[in-house]
């Protein structure tokens, strides 16, 4: 669903996506399920880009689920047409690249959200994250 549509919007939160895609506590699973579920062309379920980070971590660290697993995730998320996602374009460029390997999405992420605000580069001390183009590598003089 564009970011144009005129359906009403409820937000979701990572805990409920969580809940949702995890299974890991009956109860609320089945409530982030009948939310879900409730979604439609009159209800739209809207994610910001700060939960779509957020879920990605959550994935990767508590549930230590792999990138593929994450990426299936989201692309679900992505083409859902009762989901409205902020930044959608961006996200399915992070998603792209996150797949592939290397610097995380949250990075990504970062680097994209930079580049929308017109910034030439977005300087990290990250090794990883200046892999990720439009980032660059800030080398401090402790040697790290």
């Amino acid at each position: 669903m564009s970011t144009n549509q005129t359906a009403a919007l409820i937000g979701l939160d990572t805990n409920v996506l969580i809940r949702f895609f995890v299974q890991d506590d009956p109860e609320q699973a089945q409530a982030a399920a009948e939310v879900m579920g409730r979604l439609g062309t009159e209800t739209a379920g809207f994610i910001c880009r700060e939960v779509m980070v957020e879920l990605v971590w959550v994935l990767e660290r508590a549930y230590r689920l792999p990138r593929a697993d994450i990426a299936r995730a989201l692309d679900g998320l992505l083409e859902a047409r009762e989901i409205v996602i902020e930044a959608a374009d961006r996200v399915a460029i992070a998603l792209d690249r996150y797949r592939k390997g290397g610097p995380g999405f949250a990075d990504q992420m970062i680097a994209l959200a930079g580049q929308g605000a017109g910034c030439h580069e977005t300087d990290s001390f990250d090794r990883q994250a200046a892999k990720v183009p439009g980032m660059r590598l800030l080398v401090g003089t402790s040697g790290h």
